[in-house]
């Protein structure tokens, strides 16, 4: 049973991991045995995540790029190729939003701004389907691999505020299912393509939304809790397993699905 989650030997490249979320991601896929390249455009944050990780197992390759940016990405394969000569799994958890996409609570939708709304399904939508075409292709030139997209909540269920990040993550589900299908059909089933849906987490883009400076939760944190039947907030540590699972043999079997980790916020009407 432990080999079937066993990472041992593997190389992952984690596109928006420095953050928390993708920051805990990287060091289970290292306490896995995978070796880990975060990529990243600010080479400060990846210093920093560089830093957090220093202590977990395997080794960490730190890579520029921007997963808007073709060209940027195709150097960062380079680079990776001559490091590890290989890849095996894809972790596309770079994302995002922007004040102009969101519908504040004195706003309407005719508030919303468009350059806003785009940019944030380039970050999110195009910048899954980017590197998936760049990276992916080492998976298939390698002989199989997995490749993990990070959608939402917010992509099944009309969550207020947030029009333009729920359109994006919708449109990473939908890619995330067609994608599995070419892959299978054209590639022998040998690479993967599956989603994680986190629930509500406490991250640096939402802080402020859900919780007071005191740490209490403001109201629309509270409407949150009261909708999650574990009656709290994910912690990041709760996505490494279902991570582990999407990426290793365990789940050989598994492609295109969309896996809530919610606390049950899915599943819950309300009532």
């Amino acid at each position: 049973m432990n080999e079937l989650f066993d990472l041992s030997g593997k190389h992952a490249l984690l596109t928006g991991g420095t953050g928390a979320l993708g920051t805990a991601m990287a060091r289970g896929l290292l306490q896995s045995g995978a070796n880990v390249a975060l990529l990243s455009r600010n080479p400060d944050n990846l210093q920093q995540a560089a830093d957090e990780l220093g202590g977990a197992a395997g080794a960490v390759l730190l890579l520029k790029g921007d997963v808007t940016d073709p060209k940027s990405l195709l150097a960062a394969r380079d680079q990776l190729m001559d490091e590890w000569g290989r890849l095996d799994i894809l972790v596309n958890a770079a994302g995002g939003n922007r004040p102009g996409a969101t519908i504040g609570p004195d706003q309407t939708f005719f508030d919303l701004q468009l350059e806003d709304f785009a940019g944030v399904s380039k970050l999110n939508l195009d910048g899954t389907v980017i590197p998936s075409m760049v990276f992916g292709k080492l998976l298939v030139d390698g002989g199989g691999g997995s490749i993990i997209n990070i959608s939402s909540m917010a992509a099944d269920r009309a969550i207020t505020r947030v029009v333009g990040y729920s359109a994006a993550k919708a449109g990473i589900d939908n890619f995330t299912k067609w994608l599995a299908v070419e892959m299978a059909q054209k590639y022998d089933g040998k690479v993967r393509v599956n989603a994680i849906a986190p629930g509500f987490f406490i991250g640096e883009q939402n802080r402020r939304l859900l919780l007071e400076e005191d740490g209490s939760l403001t109201a629309r944190g509270q409407t949150i809790v009261n909708s999650t039947p574990m009656k709290r907030f994910g912690e990041a540590e709760e996505l490494m397993t279902t991570l582990i699972w999407l990426c290793a043999d365990a789940s050989r079997f598994v492609t295109g699905i969309v896996v809530p980790v919610d606390g049950g916020f899915s599943a819950f009407s309300g009532v």
